[in-house]
């Protein structure tokens, strides 16, 4: 009999305010999962229950909700009474003595408010929401925060015995941890809690630069290249904080965001960034600086633990990890033998890592590839098109004729099969352009993207030419690690790489992970000689990725493209 299990993650109170999303699984194994950002058409969808996403999975099965064996929940409310205390300190902040205060607000929600009241209400504000879809509502499991980002990462690794990293904001009271890896599952080494924070830390930056905390933080880590070394910046900062293996980052997390950037303001004097995207060069040193200090860190707990189990290889997942920059310096260490980064590092892939709980390592199959969202077929796409009395053309080679267009300099927008799962676009849902010419780059930054002219693209790159093009070339089919790009090679695809410092963030493909994508690549590199097309996600700035074909023609007519692709149909302007 066919076992299904659903794994969610709300953005409810107790669960994190952000990317909530759906994944299920068939007899142990991911069939479909999508973030409910895609149907809102918010970006994050905050504070948002994932009804739509849930449905979506469940649609995809052709079962009901009671047909479940179980649903996970990557959040566990039996910490409770630890998830409050940095909610305690932001609301004391400024009440002295706060450290007496903070101790009696700890000891009588720990008195008065027991395990089992978190656990009934916390839970069961999401079976209430469960039971509006449909009864009766399955068993609820709970795992810790975590412990799923681990899981997600460790066990599609392909490692038998790993030193796993979670790095991000906070869960339900950590916010570093470290955790072994083996056939056994994940058992947790070491914890840093809250507000002890890497993620906090960097929110602070990105929210004193102009940007949104919880958002904005690839933006300054794009931004730090354009910085130096500056030794006032890194003297002051170094004052309040400690990196590496013990790091202490309280002295600007602990009273929260607003109070972390004020701090940031006194220690600095210098009021924050209110011309958003216009920096001058101290603010891009303090970006620099803020980058240096993260990097340092991880690489620091990801060499500590190494060594201490002996073991050469290394997964990562949390928020941060996503910072493309900070894994290129991971994978440098001499202590890293294989790195395998989660893809769905934040936590939309929360849901990833519950249900994955519930199998064993030995049954997860190496992670490859995130299209596990929904698919809108011909019939789908033809009835928006002949509904939007849209012009189309089916050409009998549409990989070429699209890698021609593409060398021509059109701007193309690119739509197949299945949704990614995840923030990048992996040649499904993509905004594509020639990487040989940066005039490409500028119209896709300011005509179809409208964001800052100075902010990087990345390149889809088939795998078999990575060792020509890239230094110390590893396939990275998920846009999440950084390479430096041969000197010899950079005047072929100026586009695509960093203007500060010469490096690349690609996106790997090979045939069996994507082959009508692999085959426009290699169309393109028939008519260039180049083996890479600029690539960015299909949505306009502060939009979430696209998902059906009416919102892709929506944003096709609204953006500076010049060719949309959908499915096997062409459509032009």
């Amino acid at each position: 009999m066919t076992e299904y299990v659903l794994s969610f993650k709300p953005a409810l109170p107790g669960f994190g305010r952000h990317d909530p999303s759906a994944a299920i699984f068939r007899d142990g194994q991911l069939v479909f999962g999508v973030e409910e950002e895609r149907f809102t058409r918010e970006k994050h969808a905050v504070s948002t229950f994932p009804e739509q996403a849930i449905r979506a999975c469940l649609d995809y099965c052709g079962i009901d909700l009671p047909a479940l064996a179980k649903i996970v929940l990557p959040y566990d409310p039996r910490l409770g009474t630890r998830m409050f205390r940095y909610q305690l300190r932001e609301s004391l902040a400024g009440d002295d003595p706060l450290p007496l205060r903070l101790r009696e607000a700890e000891r009588t929600v720990e008195k008065h408010v027991a395990r089992r009241f978190f656990t009934r209400t916390i839970t069961g504000q999401v079976v209430d929401r469960l039971a509006k879809i449909d009864s009766p509502v399955p068993p609820v499991e709970t795992q810790e925060h975590h412990k799923c980002h681990a899981a997600s990462a460790y066990y599609p690794s392909g490692q038998d015995r790993s030193v796993v990293v979670t790095v991000d904001g906070k869960g339900e009271y950590d916010s570093t941890a470290v955790w072994q890896g083996t056939k056994n599952g994940v058992s947790r080494v070491r914890t840093w809690e809250v507000p002890n924070s890497l993620g906090f830390f960097f929110a602070v930056v990105t929210e004193y630069l102009g940007y949104h905390a919880y958002n904005g933080e690839g933006k300054v880590m794009g931004l730090a290249p354009y910085g130096k070394p500056n030794r006032d910046i890194e003297s002051t900062l170094r004052e309040h904080v400690t990196a590496g293996v013990d790091y202490d980052v309280t002295a600007i997390t602990q009273y929260g965001i607003e109070p972390g950037v004020e701090k940031l303001e006194e220690m600095f004097d210098r009021p924050r960034n209110r011309t958003r995207g216009e920096f001058d060069q101290w603010e891009k040193d303090l970006a620099f600086a803020a980058q240096s200090f993260v990097e340092e860190t991880v690489v620091g707990i990801v060499e500590h633990y190494v060594d201490k189990l002996g073991t050469g290889a290394v997964c990562l997942a949390g928020g941060v990890a996503l910072n493309c920059k900070m894994n290129k310096r991971v994978q440098e260490s001499e202590a890293v033998e294989d790195l395998f980064i989660q893809p769905i590092a934040h936590d939309g892939g929360l849901a990833l890592g519950g249900g994955m709980l519930e199998t064993t390592p030995t049954e997860t199959p190496v992670m490859e590839r995130v299209y596990w969202g929904p698919e809108y077929g011909r019939t789908d796409i033809e009835a928006v098109l002949e509904e939007t009395k849209t012009d189309y053309t089916e050409p009998d080679n549409l990989e070429r004729a699209v890698a021609e267009r593409i060398a021509d300099g059109e701007l193309v927008g690119w739509y197949q099969g299945r949704l990614e799962m995840g923030p990048r676009a992996l040649g499904n849902r993509s905004i594509l352009a020639d990487p040989r010419t940066t005039a490409s780059r500028d119209r896709v930054n300011e005509y179809v993207k409208h964001r800052e002219g100075w902010r990087p693209f990345a390149p889809s790159m088939l795998e078999e030419a990575i060792d020509d093009y890239l230094v110390n070339a590893t396939p990275s089919p998920f846009m999440i690690k950084t390479f430096e790009v041969e000197p010899e090679k950079q005047d072929e695809i100026p586009a695509v790489l960093h203007p500060a410092d010469g490096t690349t963030r690609p996106q790997t493909v090979t045939e069996s992970q994507n082959e009508r994508y692999y085959t426009l690549i290699k169309e393109f590199e028939n008519v260039t000689g180049v083996p890479a097309v600029l690539n960015t996600s299909f949505n306009d700035h502060a939009e979430p990725i696209v998902s059906t074909p009416r919102e892709t023609l929506k944003d096709f007519y609204g953006m500076g493209l010049d060719v949309l692709v959908l499915g096997d149909y062409l459509v032009g302007k």
